[in-house]
């Protein structure tokens, strides 16, 4: 019931998301005399919009994210390889009878990459199907495991968990399913935006990972000077640091995790 909770609080908290309810509500008001909240939602609505959608607001919050754990120097045998679930659509992969990779699908590429610099690194897959209302059962690691064998890595190096939802259960399945050693190297690879709140829940569970950031959505300081190139893209990103900050303070308060922001 939490997991479902979550994600439908988050839903109506995403920037754009509560740009178009206070939108309708505004618009929903005005019929019955209440002229006052009626302005002030509309106001509201078109200044979030705004600032969201031109500013560098959500690509500054993006950057603070990306830029928290930068790519380490590894210098020594590497054990294995934990890529973290997110880079594909089970959905279109399921009705399309495809393999279907999303905008973050360079946590893939990335791993194959690895793969072939580490040969004797394990490979391991986590996530299952995070769905709320689907009867879709098919899991992201099924579907990441089948594109990691068609770009060239050997099914038997591939190994997965399919049951965890969220970030948290990503780690803690992980732990449960590779039990790993003092003295063994594993790097975690997942989107940059997302590496802080892995990373707090890696550090939670006692499972010692190197963080191996991918999918930078933020070019640099200049992004902090420039307005949006369209209300979409503004848009875009305020919902994705909105996505992964309220995921770092309600893991944090709900004591899954022991840092708020984790330091490399």
């Amino acid at each position: 019931m939490s997991f479902i909770a979550s994600k439908l609080i988050e839903i109506f908290l995403l920037p754009s998301n509560l740009i178009g309810v206070l939108g309708l509500i505004g618009l929903a008001m005005a019929p019955f005399g209440r002229r006052k909240l009626s302005r002030t939602c509309l106001i509201g609505s078109a200044l979030l919009l705004a600032i969201c959608g031109w500013s560098p607001l959500g690509m500054a919050s993006l950057m603070a994210l990306e830029n928290r754990f930068p790519k380490p120097v590894i210098n020594g045998p590497v054990t294995g390889i934990v890529v973290l679930g997110g880079a594909v659509d089970t959905h279109v992969s399921v009705d399309r009878q495809t393999l279907a990779m999303n905008e973050a699908g360079e946590r893939l590429t990335e791993a194959v990459d690895l793969s072939r610099r580490y040969p004797d690194a394990r490979i391991f897959l986590s996530g299952g199907a995070n769905h709320i209302i689907s009867h879709n059962q098919t899991t992201e690691s099924q579907v990441a495991r089948d594109i990691l064998v068609m770009l060239g890595v050997p099914a038997q190096r591939i190994e997965m968990e399919e049951r965890s939802r969220t970030t948290c259960e990503n780690a803690i399945e992980s732990k449960a399913a590779i039990q790993p050693k003092p003295g063994e190297l594993w790097l975690l690879v997942t989107s940059a935006s997302h590496m802080p709140r892995a990373m707090a829940c890696f550090r939670a569970v006692g499972f010692p990972v190197a963080a191996y950031p991918v999918d930078y959505r933020t070019r640099g300081t200049a992004d902090l000077w420039r307005p949006t190139g369209s209300v979409a893209g503004g848009l875009s990103a305020a919902d994705l640091a909105a996505h992964e900050w309220l995921g770092l303070l309600t893991y944090w308060s709900a004591g899954k995790t022991a840092e708020l922001f984790p330091e490399p």
